[in-house]
């Protein structure tokens, strides 16, 4: 069992200067609002044992240089159960947040809604919920930390219902606690690293790296005021287009680009991400239970602004990647952070399993998020662009692509096997269907792309 931190403790794990913020004062009824027999004394000896007097602490402080408010759940106070009052400090945290539009970072380690409240303890998650939706519509992102352990509804709220996920190693997390799932569960399916494999959190981050890891996050996601207030046009501009790395020359015919384009040779999504930012943090995970290898998603930073990113990496993109893309393309445009796509995929994964995961449904979504985004999306098609299921992903009027690329209905192989033509004609079928970075200008499909790079030694 990993060690359990204070409220205190996680706080300082991740900032210096915490100031408390006022919290509202309720009238309380004797042993609860169920006037449960020895309630009171309950919490008086949690208070006593914790020098708390209710399960979170909330207040402001710097993490990194980047001020926001911070929740964080005492375990040690009635297992640092949601109550009543526990509502009451999350409610003013949440508004404060809004009021001086700071991001929100839970710091969670609950078991649960508090028993000795019955309904009235459960009725809270829905007020956390209005909060944290109140929260999304400001613009205002949430980085949540799972502590150990974070089951219940505060897993199912905080925790769950932020933009980003962060888990400490080995934390139990799931909306099971330890003492009420089937006997015969299998305990490595509530940690953090079961979460991050199944697409529901985004990455598992060691103590030592905590405040330097959430300090990333919440620079990228927050833009400073002055910067938003200075501006005329509070939209953001597009993300500049990166220059090719790779080959420089224009494709003859339709084969050559098709072959340039699967060339093992050819520069990858992870080189032009790594040319392009100068920092960035990935996001993982489509949060129904898969993750995508093959998608690139997260935030990073360009010449000291923040981009948003979703990636192909030359992979068959399977629904998680798509639903993956659609996550992050909602958080950026809600955000009002420009998105950069790179296109790079055969197609769309095709297998039996693919289908049963909701492929169709998976990109029809994908199609509609960047269709109704209002932020700017740019695209820059970096290798193959195989059918709907690299469209999917491409910025309608806003597409440009590298000299060792292609776009195509479908594959040249595929068009020829449907007409029935034999295997030799494949080439000429690439011609036909005019793949070339030049044809797919001439036919306004892409726009002029940017200017090569040094060809590389």
């Amino acid at each position: 069992m990993p060690e359990r931190l204070s409220a205190r403790e996680a706080i300082a794990l991740v900032a210096d200067d915490f100031s408390e913020i006022p919290y509202p004062v309720r009238q309380s009824k004797p042993d609860g609002p169920l006037a449960w027999q020895g309630y009171d004394a309950s919490r008086a000896r949690a208070a006593e044992r914790t020098g708390e007097q209710e399960s979170v602490v909330c207040g402001t402080a710097h993490v990194e240089g980047t001020r926001a408010v911070l929740i964080a759940f005492e375990f040690g106070f009635l297992g640092g159960s949601l109550g009543e009052g526990t509502g009451d400090r999350l409610e003013a945290a949440y508004v404060f947040a809004r009021e001086h539009r700071l991001p929100v970072v839970p710091l969670v380690a609950t078991g649960g809604s508090r028993m000795q409240e019955g309904m009235v303890a459960l009725t809270q998650l829905q007020r956390v919920a209005r909060q944290s939706a109140l929260t999304r519509e400001a613009g205002l992102p949430q980085v949540a930390v799972l502590r150990d352990p974070t089951t219940g509804g505060g897993w199912a709220t905080l925790g769950a219902g932020a933009d980003v996920i962060l888990a400490l190693p080995g934390a139990q997390v799931g909306f099971a606690g330890s003492r009420v799932r089937p006997a015969d569960a299998d305990p490595s399916a509530y940690t953090a690293e079961a979460q991050v494999s199944a697409g529901a959190a985004d990455a598992v981050v060691r103590q030592e790296d905590l405040r330097g890891t959430l300090g990333l996050w919440l620079r990228l996601l927050t833009a400073p005021p002055t910067e938003r207030e200075s501006a005329p046009d509070p939209s953001p501009a597009p993300a500049p287009v990166p220059p090719p790395l790779g080959a420089t020359g224009l494709p003859a015919t339709g084969w050559a680009a098709v072959r340039r384009a699967r060339s093992p040779e050819r520069p990858r999504a992870q080189a032009y991400l790594d040319a392009y930012f100068t920092r960035r943090a990935a996001l993982s995970g489509d949060r129904c239970g898969g993750v995508d290898p093959g998608m690139l998603c997260g935030f990073g930073e360009r010449e000291g602004r923040t981009v948003a990113y979703a990636a192909q990496a030359g992979t068959a993109t399977r629904p998680a990647g798509y639903r993956t893309a659609t996550r992050l393309i909602r958080l950026a445009d809600r955000l009002g952070i420009p998105v950069l796509t790179l296109v790079d995929t055969p197609g769309a994964a095709n297998d039996a399993e693919a289908e049963r995961q909701g492929a169709g449904a998976a990109i029809a979504e994908l199609f509609t998020t960047v269709a109704a985004a209002r932020t700017p999306i740019t695209t820059l098609l970096i290798g193959e662009g195989g059918s709907g299921g690299a469209l999917a992903l491409a910025a309608p009027g806003n597409t440009y692509a590298t000299p060792d690329s292609y776009f195509s209905v479908i594959a040249p192989e595929l068009a020829a096997a449907i007409l029935k033509r034999a295997p030799r004609e494949t080439e000429a079928t690439a011609d036909q269907l005019r793949v070339r970075p030049q044809d797919l200008m001439e036919l306004g499909v892409i726009r002029k792309g940017p200017e090569p790079s040094e060809p590389r030694r």
